[in-house]
């Protein structure tokens, strides 16, 4: 059988055998890249968050992804360190854990990222983990414009706001956070990024968010390659839509579906991923979708979401003046 099997093959063009080599590479290669995937999205491990230390924060941490990472992390054995806006929100959070995990030790920090002057917020989260072994910093705080909007229409005020929020503020609590990590060569740090700056080329009437969201991505793998022999993971993870209140408000995602899931169910996905990669997208649909997004020329993504801003706009427009049209009546 064996002896065949030679004579046959020997018999083959030079051409043909090499041809059919390729192409078995090429079907090697891309089932590899596969089996990675199901491997990565469903079967591997996650990390003991623990043995970065006892101690979490996380920032946006009332609404949203940023809350049920605050009760994903305490469900792993981590006390917090929550930091919102709203003293109210916090209160109630917190609250909430406690009565969930009664172990968990929770401390909340009030802070409006949007502030000019966001000093006082920061030396609040160095003095309050002084004496903690803080582990984990999730940088998940983050807004968008309210409206789809062409660059010149945009308020200074909203596009200062997104700069302040998505920049500054993630920036300045990594700052704040970093030394402690250093000390002890240990932590990790998850920086919420966007599809909008990584999966596509472009996020027209929204420029000014995908492009504080590229600068949490280059920000995110720059300090990963600085910091990885330190023994500080940091990783850019990079969501499409979630089921939350402000992709509600900003692309009318009423609920989840099999492409955009709750925000619960991202979490859950993500805590798996930290640790390992400096960029991933941890929801396993997201993941598939940034695949076919691969496979598109980006003349024709750049359309699309042109396309999707400017229906959104027309949307806004009309509801606007139906509201103004109500008022003169």
């Amino acid at each position: 059988m064996i002896v065949t099997c030679s004579l046959l093959v020997s018999s083959q063009p030079i051409w043909l055998l090499a041809l059919s080599l390729l192409g078995f590479l090429i079907i090697l290669q891309r089932s590899t890249t596969v089996v990675r995937w199901v491997y990565r999205a469903f079967l591997r491990p996650p990390k003991d968050l623990g043995r970065y230390g006892s101690w979490g924060i996380v920032t946006g941490a009332t609404d949203g992804i940023g809350k049920s990472f605050a009760y994903q992390l305490a469900s792993a054995g981590l006390n917090l360190i929550l930091i919102s806006r709203s003293s109210a929100k916090l209160k109630a959070v917190s609250k909430d854990i406690r009565s969930q995990f009664p172990d968990t030790n929770i401390k909340i920090i009030e802070l409006d990222f949007t502030e000019d002057d966001i000093g006082a917020g920061i030396a609040e989260i160095k003095e309050m983990i002084e004496d903690s072994d803080v582990g984990i910093l999730i940088n998940n705080v983050g807004i968008t414009y309210p409206n789809a909007k062409f660059f010149h229409e945009v308020d200074e005020k909203v596009w200062m706001d997104v700069f302040k929020v998505n920049v500054k503020g993630t920036t300045w609590v990594t700052k704040a956070v970093l030394p402690k990590m250093i000390k002890k060569n240990r932590g990790a740090i998850v920086n919420i990024g966007s599809g909008a700056a990584v999966i596509v080329p472009s996020h027209p009437l929204y420029s000014i968010y995908a492009a504080t969201k590229a600068y949490v991505d280059q920000f995110s793998r720059s300090l990963h390659v600085e910091y990885k022999d330190r023994g500080i993971d940091v990783q850019c993870q990079v969501p499409l839509y979630v089921a939350t209140e402000m992709a509600s408000r900003v692309a009318s995602v009423s609920r989840a579906s099999l492409f955009i899931p709750s925000s619960d169910d991202y979490v859950r996905a993500a805590i798996r991923r930290i640790g390992y990669e400096p960029r991933c997208t941890p929801y396993w649909s997201h993941s598939l979708q940034w695949c076919f997004a691969c496979l598109l020329p980006e003349a024709v993504l750049d359309a699309w979401r042109l396309s999707i801003g400017l229906q959104r706009r027309r949307k806004e427009s009309d509801a606007m003046k139906g509201i103004e049209g109500c008022k003169q009546e």
